[in-house]
């Protein structure tokens, strides 16, 4: 994958994650209510810190290992069929989803941290990252350094925009996005999901054959 590739597709599966109804949604919200624009930013780079923590360990820590076609194929399978699951829960909730931007759930805790935190207690988070997110760096670090950066630059980029949309929903009005609106971009997400599942499974595949 080029690192343009890598920058476009890690975007739009952050953007995928980042979209579906989770605590982390649920705070931004209850937080813009009492902080204005700037909680959602705050929030998302509590949760950079934690992913960018993450990345690091994964990186310098599988650097070897993911060099290994076994391994990068149960990988990159993992990730895959993660994927595949994701995409297909997300289309089978597009007829009750809803932008709820009226309702929150307030950590007390001050952004910053409370953006790390409630991402940590989360076990989707966990979850993600122990499939198509090793899945995606296994891929990214065959461009090396700059490729996992890349991924992770952009991932981090896509919940900035999100949760920066989403806080000033909450403060200026929610006319910025109805329901139908954010069914179509989750749905758009959606079908990206399972064509990258396939991708992933595909490379899987190939390693392992050789």
């Amino acid at each position: 994958m080029t690192l343009v590739t890598i920058a476009g597709t890690s975007f739009v599966l952050g953007l995928s994650g980042a979209m579906m109804p989770g605590p982390l949604l649920t705070v931004t919200i209850a937080e813009s209510m009492r902080r204005g624009l700037r909680a959602g930013p705050l929030l998302v780079a509590g949760h950079a810190l934690l992913e960018g923590a993450l990345v690091l360990l994964l990186f310098f820590g599988l650097d070897d290992l993911v060099r290994q076609p076994g391994v990068f194929s149960c990988v990159a399978l993992l990730g895959g069929v993660m994927l595949l699951w994701m995409g297909c829960g997300m289309l089978r909730s597009l007829p009750e989803l809803r932008l709820d931007l009226e309702s929150g759930c307030s950590t007390g805790l001050p952004p910053l941290v409370a953006g790390g935190a409630v991402s940590i207690v989360n076990p989707y988070f966990s979850l993600w990252w122990a499939t198509v997110g090793l899945g995606y760096l296994a891929v990214a670090h065959e461009a090396g350094l700059a490729g996992i950066l890349t991924f992770y630059l952009f991932h981090i980029l896509s919940d900035f925009v999100w949760y920066a949309f989403v806080s000033g929903a909450v403060v200026f009005g929610r006319q910025y996005l109805g329901d139908r609106g954010y069914r179509s971009l989750v749905g758009g997400c959606a079908l990206f999901i399972l064509s990258f599942g396939f991708y992933f499974g595909y490379r899987g595949l190939e390693r392992l054959l050789g």
